[in-house]
């Protein structure tokens, strides 16, 4: 199996993400040319090595033409697009955002990012990671999120350390991200609440649910950009681990301190024991004696669209003989907070338990499969070596009966 281990003993922000995916192996130009179906302009990318305290990767920077302009205007001096640099010389993220912001809602980032041409993976990831800020950001604000507009997350910098990190990763297409605990660092950090201690508003609220250290630098480690991307597309959170490493690579960072800044990634084959895959999930369960039946449905609906991997409700015999219905879901750490405020919010439950679990799985692929009919995505099912099961998806063979009326 194949493995992503993000290395967070420094935090993550948007660019030293794209920084280590790229020394991981993504190829630059490809990332350029997939982030062009965007059709944003205004902005130019930098990559080239770097290293910081003798840690050697990659620098990977997002340049506003216009601020570009003005900062040469004022120094005279140019940016190698492949050199060791001067740090001092260098245009950050942080001043981009504070110097050129771009106000853009949640509903215009969805309309750039849905008529693209990029693939629908890349979309999917790319919506999460913004819905996650933006949610964030309503809660903070006590705002409706059509209301919120992304001062630095809409931001032209900002978009493309986001959706960049939806590309690397459908490149890459590891079967698991596994991250350590995420650094936050310490400190005050200047944001749109005026001055605030580390972590930012947005960023705690993200991290909400996921495991966390404080103190570890003497500054922001961990940005709200790097905490949506490391919250929506890891898989579990974990410091004890066990595969082979294959690669590590390295996202350089632009602040000094006692430890580098740099985000370590792995790429590595996890160990499949007796010919399964093991996977740490949670569950989720309340029960219910009050609640109309018809709304069943669509709680269950609801928490299956948030990624849920299993909603099931099982009757039950509750206090004073009532009849009720155990509503139970299975999902990952990153999506359980989520799963249970859409609980509260939907139903009439007023407590729910919730605990760790592992299972086994057979090891699974989708192929696509070209019939006499039609497409038809089909399901395989491995232990090890051997085919335990072949199954057309449902909603394939579904439309394919509705279309030729068979």
């Amino acid at each position: 199996m194949k493995i992503l281990y993000y290395d967070c003993f420094a935090g993550i922000s948007g660019d030293m993400n794209i920084g280590a995916l790229i020394d991981l192996g993504v190829p630059f130009e490809y990332l350029r040319e997939e982030l062009m179906k965007l059709h944003l302009s205004g902005y130019e990318l930098k990559c080239f090595p770097s290293e910081k305290m003798g840690i050697n990767g990659t620098k990977f920077q997002v340049i506003l033409k216009d601020l570009q302009q003005k900062r040469k205007e004022h120094s005279h001096q140019s940016i190698p697009s492949k050199a060791f640099i001067n740090p001092q010389h260098l245009i950050t993220n942080h001043e981009i955002n504070h110097e050129h912001e771009s106000h853009r809602g949640l509903r215009e980032i969805k309309q750039i990012i849905s008529s693209s041409s990029l693939n629908n993976n890349v979309k999917r990831m790319s919506l999460e990671i913004f819905q996650k800020i933006g949610e964030a950001e309503a809660k903070i604000h006590n705002k409706d999120i059509e209301e919120i507009h992304f001062h630095e997350v809409g931001a032209i910098d900002s978009m493309v350390d986001i959706i960049g990190a939806a590309i690397c990763i459908d490149y890459l297409k590891p079967d698991k991200i596994i991250a350590s605990p995420v650094q936050l660092g310490s400190g005050m950090v200047k944001c749109a609440h005026g001055m605030f201690p580390v972590p930012a508003p947005a960023t705690a609220e993200i991290l909400k649910g996921i495991p966390v250290k404080t103190g570890g630098t003497g500054f922001e480690s961990t940005t709200p950009t790097g905490a949506a991307i490391i919250a929506c597309l890891s898989n579990e959170f974990s410091e004890k681990n066990k595969f082979t490493i294959l690669k590590t690579a390295y996202g350089i960072g632009h602040k000094n301190g006692e430890i580098p800044n740099v985000l370590r990634v792995i790429l590595a084959e996890e160990e499949v024991k007796g010919n399964y895959t093991h996977e740490h999930l949670y569950v989720a369960e309340c029960n219910i004696d009050d609640m109309n039946p018809e709304l069943y449905e669509n709680i269950i609906n609801s928490l299956l669209e948030l990624g849920a991997n299993e909603c099931f409700i099982t009757p039950v015999i509750m206090k004073k003989g009532r009849p009720g219905q155990l509503l139970s879901i299975i999902c990952k750490l990153n999506l359980l907070e989520k799963c249970i405020d859409t609980i509260y919010k939907e139903t009439t439950v007023i407590g729910i338990r919730y605990y760790a679990v592992e299972r086994k799985i057979l090891q699974r692929e989708v192929i696509e499969f070209t019939s006499s009919l039609g497409s038809i995505r089909i399901k395989i099912s491995r232990k090890g070596n051997e085919i335990m099961q072949i199954k057309p998806e449902y909603e394939d063979c579904l439309k394919i009966s509705k279309e030729k009326k068979i």
